[in-house]
């Protein structure tokens, strides 16, 4: 896999409660195109596959399970989040280099910010970390 720094979401982020992201990604301003009346909505989850990786880098403990929600706003401060996508993870499915199931940016990404919101359910974990960004491609364990 290959990173951009501009790209990531979390790195090696250990989750010991529930929390955001580390990084927020500014996807740009909506513009307008000239002689339009408006600004357009652009949505990149159309189109070619955008790739995403979400792996655990450190097994963690004690939680029952851990829900990973995409977001997006249109606003930093994440005041209006909307989730895109969410994906519930059992503490056995959580061990050094599991993945989360999304590889791919969803449609209705069409927001200026975007994050993943990691919530814990059950006892909070002292061990676990998560690396998570776009990357350019996404290696698989089948060849």
């Amino acid at each position: 896999m290959i990173f951009s720094q501009n790209l990531i979401f979390s790195d090696q982020q250990a989750i010991t409660a529930t929390a955001a992201s580390t990084n927020v990604i500014d996807l740009g301003a909506k513009l307008t195109p000239p002689h339009e009346g408006a600004a357009l909505s652009p949505d990149i989850g159309i189109g070619s596959k955008t790739c995403l990786l979400i792996q655990v880098t450190e097994a963690f403990d004690n939680l029952t399970s851990l829900n990973i929600a995409c977001q997006k706003d249109d606003n930093s401060a994440f005041s209006s989040p909307e989730t895109i996508w969410d994906e519930d993870i059992v503490l056995a499915g959580l061990t050094v280099g599991a993945r989360a199931l999304w590889e791919h940016i969803s449609k209705r990404t069409d927001q200026q910010y975007l994050r993943l919101l990691y919530t814990v359910t059950g006892t909070g974990p002292t061990v676990g970390k998560i690396m998570a960004g776009i990357t350019m491609g996404n290696q698989n364990d089948y060849g």
